[in-house]
């Protein structure tokens, strides 16, 4: 490896911040009490004592430490979260993801939700599937009862997440995972079409080659019980995978996985069969398996000049080298939160080495992210990683043993098996958060913005700028405060001037990349990657669901193990959007009409509601086709707290005697979050003003045995608007959504 002696630590402002408030250990008052280096020191020292369990020596193992902190420090290789936080503290939870089995019985059920308690109170993520479950209203031969079906179990599972609280560093991620042949498979496709349902889920369906097969032929096939195996319906394979395509147009989920394609590469099949995956689709797992995920700063494995760049593949090769022998002392090193975790992690020992930078690297050859050069280059990594990461893999199993379960592994079949340590090597995870702390694009997507406007915690705006598009533009003489500005302002380069040409033509961010592209580098990631790739699918508000179904299909031909797709501004309650769609949707749904009159007497009810701003009473009044006006009151708040409380109420009653359903308007409002979110008496949380308008509204709309309740069971933050930590806009990557202000990252 390269000399690690003389290291300095170059950290961005807001990669600072990111590790500030989420890395760096504190004291009992909160404050850091430790520096980034200091963090990366401590990292490095444990992780590497790990060689102390292979005979190493002191000196062996300090050696080892420089050299894991040099990749650090260097930013060349970063661990996921949990290994940045817990590695050499008392917490030694170092794993992201874990899948655990959900069983057709009641005590397997919350044996899982206990399991899963423990997890996300250790900072992991889970994946579960659910296909084994009888269907809704299905005999319970025990009770001579009916069963609630797989939906109702997933609310069970939701709702313990959201009373976990992750040590205020990480929150837990779920996936649900249901078989296309399942018979409550319509219920789980459009479970997300309500957003306040099921909060703390992604939601995938496993598709099979045969359901494949029958979409395209516009074939039938069986859905099955799986309490018996009997089939219980025979439906158009075309239908439901409609019904899959609809419900992602409008909300972005559910995704969809290749599950005999994921199963096809199960490197262990004797030992059983792959079910579900980690939170974003791209490790799948064996029941009480984990994952250990890191990757590499591709931005850093150049040389030559910018939009010139050659890849240096040496220094590449030692990054490898370096990374797999990190990830494999993180399994020795793990403090696992289950025995059954323990054992099977250690039988597989799967790591999952992945890539960040990837936009930044084609961006220094000069290559355009949609482009057949950005395909041959996602090609030519990736195999390079995976090969070298073998290569890595086997000179650790010739020094320490192969995995326990390689016996009985793919591996060990034909003339030459191949020895290895690590039943898998490459995954291509998100990297919201780790690609911050590096300064790189994340994962494999193209760019989120050139430039763009960050929120700091005193309230101000700072606009941030790529930094290589920023060196290019000084150097090139056309840069300029008013340029960056600009391009924060419209999101890309395509309609800024002064910007030459050639610098427009790579310089790609992730909306001027069509939805043909995005599949088509991820399938070229995919082809060289052991487990899946993690890897969000943009497309325009106007996008037809045609099109949708077109990249399901494309994903599909072109070998990719699962695909999710997110369409601007298809959640109510979007924050981050582009001009253009906004403009889209006014064409799309402009009516114009005059309000009613007001009748000169109306009655109403008044709520007080805790919000972070204070107290607000909120009055309703209706009229004989209900709610009619709203009005708002912050206590004695003054200024800007009750200039737009006025606002807001003022505007929700031009809604409602205008004709606009009290639903709309209740949808439009729920879920928007701020920095500041209350805690109800009794339970439940207003998460904004906005949030707290909407409960009330709703609590008017929705009585219950003829009073007017209003409930708060399933109050969570709706993550395609603001940040539940911070309230910056949110902006959805890799299967994943994250916060480019304080680095909060709903799965990585």
């Amino acid at each position: 490896m390269a000399d690690t002696g003389e290291l300095k630590l170059e950290l961005s402002e807001n990669a600072v911040t990111v590790l500030e408030r989420r890395y760096l250990k504190r004291d009992e008052q909160g404050r850091p009490v430790e520096s980034p280096e200091e963090m990366f020191r401590r990292v490095a020292e444990n992780i590497a004592s790990a060689d102390t369990q292979y005979d190493a020596t002191e000196e062996q193992v300090a050696r080892r430490a420089d050299e894991f902190f040099g990749l650090m420090v260097r930013r060349e290789f970063m661990p996921n979260s949990p290994t940045l936080m817990n590695a050499g503290r008392e917490f030694q939870q170092l794993s992201a993801c874990f899948v655990l089995p959900v069983e057709d019985s009641m005590e397997s059920i919350f044996e899982t939700v206990k399991n899963t308690a423990l997890i996300h109170k250790s900072g992991g993520g889970t994946g579960f599937s659910f296909s084994r479950l009888r269907p809704k209203d299905d005999i319970v031969s025990s009770t001579k009862g009916v069963s609630s079906g797989p939906i109702s179990f997933m609310q069970v599972f939701d709702s313990a997440t959201e009373a976990i609280k992750q040590g205020g560093t990480r929150r837990g991620a779920n996936m649900a995972v249901l078989r296309v042949d399942h018979p409550d498979i319509r219920e789980f496709i459009e479970v997300k079409n309500d957003l306040t349902k099921l909060t703390n889920f992604n939601i995938s369906v496993a598709l099979t080659e045969e359901f494949m097969r029958k979409v395209r032929i516009d074939g039938t096939y069986e859905l099955i019980n799986p309490r018996g195996g009997e089939s219980v319906e025979v439906v158009r394979a075309k239908e439901i995978f409609d019904k899959i395509v609809d419900s992602a147009w409008q909300t972005g989920e559910p995704g969809i996985i290749f599950l005999d394609r994921i199963n096809a590469d199960n490197p262990t099949p004797s030992v059983g069969d792959i079910e579900s995956t980690n939170p974003c689709g791209e490790q799948p797992l064996l029941p009480y398996e984990s994952c250990n995920l890191g990757s590499i700063n591709l931005s850093l494995m150049t040389t030559g000049p910018l939009m010139q760049a050659q890849i240096d593949w040496e220094r590449l090769r030692e990054t490898v080298h370096g990374a797999v022998r990190f990830l494999d002392n993180v399994i020795d090193m793990n403090e696992f939160p289950l025995p059954s975790i323990a054992e099977n992690t250690r039988a597989n020992r799967k790591i999952g080495l992945g890539i960040m930078g990837f936009a930044d690297m084609l961006i220094q050859m000069g290559i355009p992210y949609n482009s057949e050069d950005a395909v041959e280059t996602a090609q030519r990594v990736m195999q390079f990683v995976r090969d070298e990461g073998r290569n890595a893999s086997s000179a650790l199993a010739a020094e320490r043993g192969v995995f326990p379960n390689w016996e009985q592994s793919t591996f060990n079949q034909g003339a030459s098996p191949m020895k290895l340590r690590n039943a898998t090597v490459t995954t291509i995870a998100p990297t919201g958060t780790i690609s911050m702390i590096a300064g790189a694009s994340s994962g494999c997507e193209p760019l989120f913005a050139v430039a763009f406007t960050r929120r700091v915690l005193d309230g101000d705006e700072l606009v941030e700028v790529s930094p290589v598009f920023e060196q290019i533009a000084k150097e090139r003489d056309f840069y300029s405060p008013e340029l960056v500005h600009e391009i924060a302002a419209k999101g890309s380069l395509h309609d800024v001037a002064g910007v030459p040409s050639d610098v427009k033509r790579v310089f790609i961010t992730a909306h001027d990349v069509s939805p043909e592209w995005h599949v088509r580098i991820q399938a070229a990631c995919q082809m060289y990657t052991d487990n899946a790739v993690s890897k969000t699918v943009n497309f325009g508000h106007e996008a037809t669901r045609e099109q949708v179904a077109e990249v399901y299909n494309l994903a599909y031909d072109l070998g990719c193990k699962g695909v999710t797709i997110y369409r601007d501004g298809c959640r109510e309650g979007q924050v981050l959007s582009t001009g253009q769609t906004d403009q889209a949707k006014a064409a799309a749904e402009e009516v114009i009409t005059e309000p009613r009159e007001r009748p000169d007497v109306i009655t109403g009810t008044t709520r007080g509601m805790l919000t972070g701003c204070g107290k607000l009473y909120i009055t309703i009044n209706e009229d004989d086709k209900g709610a009619f006006e709203v009005f708002g009151n912050m206590g004695k708040a003054g200024g800007c707290a009750a200039s737009q409380t006025e606002a807001v109420a003022r505007l929700i009653s031009l809604a409602l005697r205008s004709g606009i359903s009290a639903d709309h308007v209740v949808r439009q409002l729920k879920g928007i979050s701020c920095h500041m979110p209350a805690w109800m008496p009794g339970g439940g949380r207003i998460l904004s003003c906005a949030d707290a308008f909407g409960k009330a509204l709703e609590s008017c709309i929705k009585p219950e045995g003829g009073q007017l309740s209003i409930t708060f069971d399933e109050d969570s933050v709706n993550h395609s608007g603001a940040c539940p930590e911070c309230g910056g806009v949110l902006h959805h990557e890799s299967g994943c959504v994250v916060c480019q202000d304080c680095g909060y990252s709903q799965c990585e």
